[in-house]
């Protein structure tokens, strides 16, 4: 069996998790601070929800940017702090990564959309009318 498989997962949405600078969102300051009360928890490991920039449209889903940290949440320094801490506790810290699923704001995006011929115009499925008649509970067509 695989560590995974019998492993105990706390998933950690850092929004709301721990205000570690008490402007009333959560942040890697916050959570590095509550690592001690997770491990007396019996965890052995963290699912991190997404705390990489966005525009929010998607609870922080809609990625942006996913080699930084959303200022929200501090800065790269205090996710790296946090991850060397919960290592050194016997934590692992798995990602919520959704790399199918960026921000209409990321480069990916934009340089799909740019054209047709760019490398990377087949990164995202273009059409010129909705496949279906499905509605977005965000805004609009789905």
């Amino acid at each position: 069996m695989k560590w995974w498989q019998k492993a105990i997962f706390y998933q950690i949405y850092p929004r709301s998790f721990a205000d570690g600078n008490e402007d009333g969102i959560g942040d890697f300051p916050g959570i590095t601070s509550k690592l001690d009360y997770l491990v007396e928890l019996g965890i052995d490991g963290i699912w991190l929800s997404p705390h990489f920039p966005s525009p929010n449209w998607d609870c922080g889903y809609d990625i942006s940017d996913y080699c930084n940290v959303a200022p929200e949440y501090g800065t790269l320094d205090d996710f790296r702090t946090f991850l060397r801490e919960a290592h050194l506790r016997g934590l692992k810290v798995i990602l919520d990564l959704v790399l199918n699923h960026t921000s209409d704001e990321h480069p990916w995006f934009l340089e799909s959309k740019s054209s047709q011929t760019n490398p990377k115009a087949d990164w995202y499925v273009w059409v010129d009318s909705p496949p279906n008649n499905w509605q977005s509970c965000f805004d609009g067509d789905a």
